[in-house]
C-alpha cells in the first residue's frame, strides 16, 4: 500500500474540524468520547489507560502505525467491528494522509 505524503498544515486543519471535538492530543491530555492520542504511534488499540474501550477494539490487536491509520481512517467500523468511533471516516486518500502527517507531529 503506498500512502501519499501527507500536509502537516492540512492535516491540523482537517484534525480540528473533524477530530478534536473527541480527541485530544497533548501529553497528559484527558480523554473525551475518543481517547487522547497523545503516543499514538507504536500504541497497541485499546490499550490507553483510563479509556473505556469497546471490546472489538481491546480485541483488535491493531498496532497504530502509517499504514494501519491509513486503513483505519477510511472506514472505522469496517476496520474495527464493534469500535465505538462513530465517524464515517475520511474517504480521500490525500487527507487520510495529511491527517496522519499532522499525528504523526502532534502526538509525539
Amino acid at each position: 500500500m503506498s500512502i501519499p505524503a501527507g500536509d502537516v498544515g492540512r492535516g491540523e486543519k482537517l484534525f480540528k474540524g473533524r477530530c478534536a471535538q473527541c480527541h485530544t492530543l497533548e501529553k497528559g491530555g484527558s480523554n473525551k468520547q475518543g481517547p487522547n492520542l497523545y503516543g499514538l504511534f507504536g500504541r497497541k488499540a485499546g490499550t490507553l489507560v483510563g479509556y473505556n474501550y469497546s471490546a472489538g477494539n481491546q480485541k483488535s490487536g491493531v498496532i497504530w502505525e502509517e499504514g494501519t491509520l491509513f486503513e483505519y481512517l477510511f472506514n472505522p467500523k469496517k476496520y474495527i467491528p464493534g469500535t465505538k468511533m462513530n465517524f464515517p471516516g475520511f474517504k480521500k486518500e490525500q487527507e487520510r494522509a495529511d491527517v496522519i502527517a499532522y499525528l504523526k507531529q502532534a502526538t509525539a
